[in-house]
């Protein structure tokens, strides 16, 4: 399926969504539903609870532990108006799924002259869950090098921008808190909002990037650098631990962002910065499949 009305919080970057829209156009076929979320509508919830209470077509737990399970809804007019009730869903993860959903159904409608919309290549796999049942946890960031400074440099540099303060927990405790991994030590970064910024100055990433990993790392457009990579937050801060150990460089673990702010980011027409949001849950590839 495809929102009626949907909004994006997040740029793609390009290699990316290039492999996706391969994938996508070789196999004819969505493997992987894009992660929709709204705000809760009673309508919705309601037909939901309702549902829920049969018994299911599916109910699977994954090697991971994760329990999966799957009603069918035949007909589907009632939710139809519930949904009605929605104005907006929002891509909460899979933006790349969907920008190269949308390319592939661009190419066929090019090579189509007998295009007429109904086609199921015009359609896209979806998930779509309310905002209260969704939890997100941080993307966690980490470079390569220190951009050439020493440590007790990098060290002098980064307590000019930040509060600096030794022995600082893995993770952060609240908004306006980073947690830093370097040299086998952790170091906690005090990072208060200014109230005055628009919602995406406000996100404490926004400040990791503008004042430490742009100015101090030489990481300008985190899209494309090589020199820095994202770690999913379910992993934990020991795995920044893990890989700065032998690596070298610097892990940076953040305080999650809130749906609200997803949200609010969205309609006020801006772009996240890339991978600022790990959500939970996550419905596994291949368990459904729209082919085309």
């Amino acid at each position: 399926m495809t929102p009626a009305s949907s909004r994006s919080s997040e740029k793609t970057r390009r290699d990316k969504e290039d492999d996706r829209t391969r994938l996508i156009n070789t196999l004819s076929a969505d493997t992987g539903p894009v992660f929709l979320t709204y705000r809760d509508e009673a309508a919705v919830t309601a037909l939901v609870d309702a549902k829920t209470r049969e018994k299911p077509l599916y109910d699977l737990t994954a090697p991971d532990g994760i329990r999966h399970t799957a009603w069918r809804i035949p007909g589907g007019g009632e939710w139809l108006a519930a949904f009605g009730g929605v104005p907006h869903l929002y891509i909460a993860d899979g933006h790349h799924r969907a920008a190269s959903a949308a390319r592939v159904a661009r190419l066929r409608r090019e090579r189509n002259p007998q295009h007429n919309g109904t086609e199921d290549y015009n359609w896209f796999l979806c998930v779509v869950f309310p905002a209260s049942e969704l939890k997100i946890l941080p993307y966690n960031r980490i470079t390569f090098d220190l951009n050439g400074h020493p440590p007790a440099e990098f060290l002098s540099r980064v307590r000019a921008v930040f509060d600096l303060e030794e022995d600082a927990p893995p993770a952060p405790n609240a908004t306006g808190r980073l947690s830093m991994y370097v040299g086998g030590k952790w170091y906690g970064l005090r990072c208060p909002a200014d109230p005055k910024a628009d919602p995406v100055g406000r996100l404490d990433v926004s400040a990791l990037q503008n004042r430490l990993l742009a100015p101090i790392l030489g990481v300008d457009d985190p899209r494309t650098s090589k020199r820095i990579d994202f770690v999913g937050g379910i992993r934990g801060p020991g795995e920044l631990v893990k890989r700065v150990d032998a690596r070298g460089g610097v892990g940076f673990s953040l305080f999650p962002v809130t749906v609200s702010q997803v949200m609010d980011i969205a309609d006020a027409g801006q772009i996240m910065p890339p991978k600022s949001t790990w959500f939970e849950p996550k419905l596994r590839s291949g368990l459904f499949t729209h082919t085309f």
